[in-house]
């Protein structure tokens, strides 16, 4: 799959496509929307150790690190906590592939949990607080409202296994569970107030991108309606349906370039960033009401498309009649994206 990659000698951001093999990971370079039959490099995992969560950059929080037994660094980003864990699991499993009793212990260690006897609840929550290794705190977005020095369920989750508090998610979700019962942290915001009504303790903290938290004694929510956006804070408020890398044609150029695109409901957009790119604002993106999807026959090259393209290539054409050329990489994805955005339509 499609997977940001930070450069060794330009420090800068590309994105390749990654295939992940016995012992080894390669890597190919996206021309004219087709992968290179050559790989552009690989990572050879005979002795390579694994960092997930990695949170070495503050605004890329879904990395993967992956050092190899020479000390080289591979920084790689995925979309969304899911497919971060999915690669994580499946590189760490091809790591150890040739030592069972490793693998064995992994699985032991992540379905026990107790709390370290020398580590309390009041020392982790100092340790959050640190300016330097602490908690990142950002302004979010919730039902239109903008809260600042919040966090996500998620990226505490992650914290909470980078700093070695917690071995698994399962873990880390009762330490915050914790946290939240003792008044250290507080819900923010519907989704995550709305979780601690459950009944399941299990599911009072959300380990989710999209659940707000904030410190408990911290002010009351603060809410900006003057962020300078490029698009209507309505459009970015809906809940997010689907995301996953794609690649797109240009309008103008007529190129092909990958693109992350973030499906939303109520109200129903679908927007597009440049992975490459620090901030995360969208490049591109429409409303998906009155729009019209369908695949495109992978047999020769449809009309208004430019390139020798790879395959897998669904059009969306919006009610203004703007074509969008999308390819998937597989018939599979592109089933699962056009399902995902008819209902929306």
């Amino acid at each position: 799959g499609f997977l940001p990659l930070q450069g060794h000698v330009v420090r800068n951001w590309k994105v390749r496509w990654f295939v992940l093999l016995q012992d080894k990971l390669l890597y190919y370079k996206i021309e004219g929307g087709k992968k290179e039959p050559s790989p552009k490099g690989r990572i050879l995992l005979d002795g390579c150790t694994i960092t997930c969560p990695c949170l070495e950059y503050e605004n890329r929080p879904l990395l993967i690190k992956l050092k190899t037994k020479t000390n080289t660094d591979y920084f790689l980003e995925c979309c969304s906590r899911e497919e971060r864990d999915s690669w994580a699991l499946d590189i760490t499993g091809a790591i150890h592939a040739g030592h069972p009793v490793q693998v064995q212990e992994l699985h032991r260690m992540k379905n026990s949990f107790k709390l370290l006897e020398n580590i309390s609840l009041h020392n982790i929550v100092e340790r959050m607080y640190d300016s330097s290794t602490g908690i990142k705190l950002t302004r979010n977005l919730d039902q239109g409202n903008r809260y600042k020095e919040t966090f996500t369920g998620s990226a505490l989750v992650d914290w909470l296994i980078s700093n070695s508090f917690a071995v698994s998610r399962f873990e880390a979700v009762t330490l915050a569970s914790m946290l939240m019962d003792e008044n250290f942290i507080r819900p923010v915001g519907v989704r995550s107030t709305e979780a601690t009504r459950s009944s399941d303790p299990s599911e009072k903290f959300l380990d989710d991108s999209t659940a707000l938290y904030m410190f408990a004694e911290s002010s009351k929510k603060n809410t900006s309606s003057k962020e300078e956006v490029h698009f209507n804070i309505s459009e970015l408020s809906g809940k997010i349906v689907k995301q996953g890398f794609l690649v797109k044609q240009g309008h103008k150029r007529k190129n092909w370039k990958v693109r992350k695109f973030v499906l939303r409901a109520d109200p129903a957009f679908l927007h597009y960033y440049d992975p490459t790119k620090e901030d995360n604002k969208p490049v591109g993106g429409f409303s998906l009401r009155g729009c019209l999807v369908s695949a495109l026959e992978d047999n020769g090259v449809p009309a208004g498309v430019k390139g020798n393209v790879q395959g897998n290539l669904f059009k969306i054409i919006t009610k203004n009649d703007i074509h969008y050329y999308i390819q998937a990489s597989s018939k599979a994805e592109r089933v699962q994206w056009i399902e995902a955005i008819k209902p929306l339509t």
